[in-house]
């Protein structure tokens, strides 16, 4: 599979990894993202290479990502999202371009121990189980960087999935940032 690190270390902590699970509606947004997710995180992409991200807001209950390499600066991604909590997760939403299906991406993130920002990603086989078992309902896409699925189901029955402790491996951890300067 390739990975899709370029959009989503591009939004750089949404990296994905090439196969993607989409919705088709944005997660509603119900209050603002913590203080702790604002500014500037770094971390290295799959080669190893210093990438830097800086969030902003872009509005009420909408932030910015610019996400670039350390190395070339002037080589900038913006993307912009929006968050929401439900029960004790922090997910983020964002819409994708109309290569990789026009819709939108679901990643959960949280702040961990060592203050670092880690930025998880839906399993796509996880979810492909959770439609064959009628969990969820959605359709096979393919995009110009692999398979996916585009989820259909209602937000609540999808928030009904995810918070049931059985499914908390549907999960897998995409990328880790740090602080800047720390």
């Amino acid at each position: 599979m390739k990975a899709w690190r370029v959009a989503v270390i591009a939004l750089s902590f949404l990296l994905l990894s090439g196969c993607l699970v989409t919705f088709k509606s944005p997660l509603p947004t119900r209050e603002a993202a913590p203080n702790e997710l604002l500014g500037k995180w770094v971390s290295k992409n799959a080669w190893g290479e210093p990438l830097n991200l800086q969030i902003t807001r872009a509005g009420e209950q909408r932030y910015k990502a610019v996400s670039y390499p350390s190395a070339k600066p002037g080589q900038r991604d913006e993307y912009l999202f929006s968050v929401s909590r439900h029960g004790n997760r922090w997910y983020l939403s964002a819409p994708l371009p109309a290569k990789l299906g026009g819709h939108f991406i679901l990643a959960g993130f949280e702040f961990n121990e060592k203050h670092e920002l880690v930025v998880y990603n839906l399993d796509l086989e996880q979810i492909h189980q959770a439609m064959e078992q009628k969990t969820l309902q959605g359709t096979a896409v393919q995009t110009v960087e692999g398979d996916g699925v585009l989820i259909d189901s209602p937000i609540d029955q999808v928030f009904a999935y995810l918070d049931d402790p059985a499914n908390a491996d549907v999960f897998v951890q995409a990328v880790r940032y740090r602080r800047a300067g720390k």
